[in-house]
Formats: structure tokens, C-alpha cells, sequence
């Protein structure tokens, strides 16, 4: 198994957004025109966006290359500034070794991306997003009263937040993990952004994106709130995160937001053809798995837990459109690959058992 090889035939570019659809429908659906219009402002561009990268997919997106003497495992981040456009990537206010400047948003995006980077490169020896060098690039300040974060394939971008139901897209740096491991399913297993694979697809980011807050402030698995988002949500809002691994369906209830949907277990399942097939919200199934796997196994949860999700991630088995039970079985071989018959393999049986999820 060579780590973060491609195994699929190339990779097919997604568009993928760290607040689900479903929220930004209840959004627009709201009485008060300052919290509808920028929802409703939101799903259009994201419509837009999203078609936009169907596009680049059938042409085939660009090669991006590390710039000529670029340093192997090192990071290469560029940030921009959208300065409330659409146009992309925007100006380029900040390049990788400058001093931090004025601007907090760009300084958050600049440490999150590097944060990214470095969970992947000390923990499983990846270099960028390819494991090739790929640079890191952001954009920042897109839009405006723009309600999302997302990957398109090539870059990622932050919105602002319309500072009613979201504030700035740069705070979690979870959510920044979050999109760019999009960019690493890209480049490995490339799931199908669809029902139970699209489901694995953003819980990847997810478990990715908690691990690299972890890995930043040194929290062991028992330490980690294991919400995805937290510090994103506006006073107003009754919640705490976008979503949360330990707990799914109590990241938020909230009179505008409406209920966190997300299932901790197969018995709730929920079946949709929204949201690519719900996507955002059967994730918590598997990221439930995770979350008992590594509070189970204690330590820092990129060491063995991580590493068992990551070998299934790029070890070339797993399929586009792997079912939930596909990718529970891999984690099963995994971890008896790795760490044999120990508390290891015990703990993933046990953690697929309690989601109701068959590992054989």
C-alpha cells in the first residue's frame, strides 16, 4: 500500500460545502428578510458553483503542480481576497513564509491551511492534499453575506457569514480541515458525492477536520468537544456546532435553524433525495463509529484511530460507491492489518456494532 496513492483512474473534482443544504432551505424559509435573503443568496451561488464544477469535471480539472523550488514537505499557502465578488481566486493579499497582517480572516485561513497540512504530514507522512506537494490555496472574504465554505476542486474559499446566523467561515479551524479533506477523498477513494458513499464523503472531512483542531491544541481524544463548527454559529442561534460526532442530532435546535437531523444510528437512517441523497445528515452515523473507536482507544485520536481511517481512505480498496457496511469491513481489516488481533480491532467492532452498521 503506498500512501495517498490515487487508485481510481484520476479524480473528479466536487463542489462541496461545509453548511448542508437542508439548513440553508429553512434558512430561506424564514419571516425575517435579513436572515432569507442571504440563504436564499447563498443556495443560489452555491447552485451556480456547483455547476460550474460539473463543467471542469467533464473537461478534466487542471493539474496543479508545486511551484519551482517549492521544498517537499513543506506547505505552499497563498491566500486571496475576494473582496466581496465572486470572481475567483481574487487579489493575492498573502504568501506562504509573510508575516501575518491586519486582516484576521486572512490570518485564520493562512494557520488553517497549514494546521491541514501538518496533521497530514506528521501523522501519515502526506504531503498536501495530492501527497504530491499541492499548493494550498484560499479565498477569503467571497461574496457578500455569503452563508458557506467550500471546496470546488481546486481551492478553497469563505464566505463571511451574514453575522445573524453565521459569522466568519475562517473561525473553526475544523471547518477549514473539514473542506480541504474533500480535496484528499479527491485524491484517493474519490467517493461518489452521493447517499451512503457521499455520506463516508463527508464524514471523512469531518473525522479529518476534528482531528486536525485535536492535532492543533494538543487534545487527547477524552479533551476533543468533537463538534464540527463550533464557534461558528451567531449568539442568537440556539446551538453549538453545525454537528457533532459524540452526540449526532444535538448540535442545534434552534427556532430558525430548526433540529440538528443527524442519526447516530442505522435505526434512524434517514432516506432522501435531498442533499445529494442526505449526505450532511447520515454522516453521523459513521462519524458516531469513529467518535466510539477513539474516545474507546483513549490517546491522541489520529494515532491509531486515524491511522485505520486513513489507511481504508487511500489503501485502494474501498470503492466509489461503497455502502456504509463496505467501509466498515475495510476499517475491521485494517485494523487487524495493523495492530492485529489488539484492543484496536476490538474497538471497531465494538463502535460498528453500537451504530448498527455489519462489518462482515
Amino acid at each position: 500500500m503506498v500512501p495517498g496513492m490515487t487508485t481510481h483512474g484520476g479524480h473528479e473534482p466536487v463542489f462541496c460545502t461545509v453548511v448542508p443544504p437542508h439548513v440553508l432551505d429553512k434558512l430561506a424559509q424564514a419571516e425575517d428578510p435579513a436572515l432569507a435573503g442571504p440563504a436564499r443568496k447563498t443556495l443560489q451561488r452555491d447552485a451556480f458553483e456547483r455547476t460550474q464544477r460539473r463543467l471542469t469535471t467533464v473537461i478534466g480539472a487542471p493539474s496543479i503542480a508545486a511551484p519551482a523550488g517549492a521544498e517537499a514537505g513543506k506547505p505552499h499557502r497563498t491566500i486571496y481576497d475576494a473582496r466581496h465578488r465572486t470572481d475567483l481566486p481574487g487579489k493575492k493579499v498573502r504568501a506562504e513564509g509573510e508575516e501575518p497582517g491586519k486582516d484576521a480572516t486572512v490570518n485564520r485561513a493562512y494557520a488553517g491551511l497549514g494546521a491541514t497540512f501538518e496533521l497530514f504530514l506528521a501523522a501519515y507522512e502526506r504531503d498536501s492534499i495530492d501527497a504530491n506537494g499541492l499548493p494550498l490555496d484560499a479565498t477569503v472574504h467571497y461574496e457578500e453575506d455569503y452563508n458557506n465554505a467550500f471546496w470546488n476542486g481546486e481551492q478553497m474559499v469563505f464566505g463571511d457569514g451574514d453575522g445573524e446566523i453565521f459569522l466568519d467561515f475562517t473561525i473553526p479551524i475544523d471547518v477549514i480541515g473539514h473542506e480541504l479533506t474533500h480535496g484528499v477523498t479527491q485524491y484517493t477513494a474519490n467517493l461518489t458525492y452521493f447517499g451512503q458513499s457521499g455520506a463516508l464523503n463527508e464524514s471523512m472531512s469531518d473525522v479529518f477536520g476534528s482531528l486536525i483542531k485535536q492535532h492543533t491544541l494538543g487534545q487527547t481524544a477524552a479533551e476533543a468537544d468533537w463538534l464540527i463548527g463550533a464557534g461558528l454559529l451567531a449568539p442568537r442561534v440556539t446551538g453549538s456546532a453545525l454537528r457533532s460526532m459524540k452526540a449526532p442530532g444535538t448540535a442545534y435546535d434552534d427556532d430558525v435553524l430548526g433540529k440538528d437531523p443527524q442519526p447516530a444510528t442505522m435505526d434512524d437512517f434517514v432516506r432522501t433525495g435531498r442533499d445529494n441523497g442526505g449526505v450532511h445528515i447520515n454522516s453521523g452515523i459513521p462519524n458516531h463509529a469513529f467518535f466510539i473507536v477513539a474516545t474507546t482507544l483513549g490517546g491522541h485520536a489520529w494515532e491509531r484511530a486515524g491511522q485505520i481511517w486513513y489507511d481504508v481512505l487511500t489503501g485502494g480498496q474501498l470503492k466509489k460507491d461503497a455502502l456504509f457496511t463496505d467501509f466498515a469491513a475495510l476499517t475491521v481489516a485494517a485494523a487487524k492489518d495493523r495492530y492485529q488481533d489488539g484492543e484496536e480491532l476490538q474497538a471497531v467492532l465494538k463502535a460498528w456494532e453500537q451504530v448498527g452498521v455489519r462489518t462482515a
